[in-house]
């Protein structure tokens, strides 16, 4: 009788071990991978994403900028009208020429307030639509490149 010799744990895992690996290279040779795409061109794609997104806050800032500076001439218009109206109250009038005054003051600061917050408004919503553009045209364009590096890939 031919004794068959006895393997030890780690020969076992050795034997299971290969076989692995050879179903491993079996079956990855099997299958076929679409080819890598241009990574040049995926740069320079990712560059073009990082300058619009820059570009687009870029603008942002701009616009905050020119909502804070506007916000402050407004301001400082308000305080000097406000001095001069104030002045202006402290005549000596009869009580119902002073009434009226108020009432016209009143009137024509509601009016400036009115046509101040949409001045802001506006300047806010260019800004914005600016750099939501920015970033639009850049969306349109690499959907663009990603429909090129496909057909070329596919190629």
């Amino acid at each position: 009788m031919s004794a068959k010799p006895v393997e030890t744990p780690f020969a076992q895992a050795m034997a299971q071990a290969k076989t692995a690996a050879e179903d491993f290279t079996k079956m990855f040779t099997d299958l076929k991978l679409p080819p890598l795409p241009d990574s040049e061109a995926l740069l320079g794609a990712h560059r073009r994403n990082v300058e619009a997104l820059s570009a687009a806050n870029r603008i942002a800032l701009e616009g905050a900028q020119a909502v804070a500076k506007r916000h402050m001439e407004i301001m400082q218009q308000t305080m000097a009208e406000l001095t001069e109206q104030i002045r202006a109250l402290a005549s000596t009038e009869t009580p119902s020429a002073k009434a009226a005054r108020q009432a016209d003051l009143l009137k024509q600061s509601y009016e400036r307030a009115v046509a101040n917050a949409k001045e802001l408004t506006d300047l806010i919503q260019h800004a914005n639509a600016e750099a939501v553009g920015t970033i639009n045209r850049r969306f349109v364009e690499a959907m663009d490149e990603v429909k090129q590096l496909a057909a070329k890939a596919g190629k």
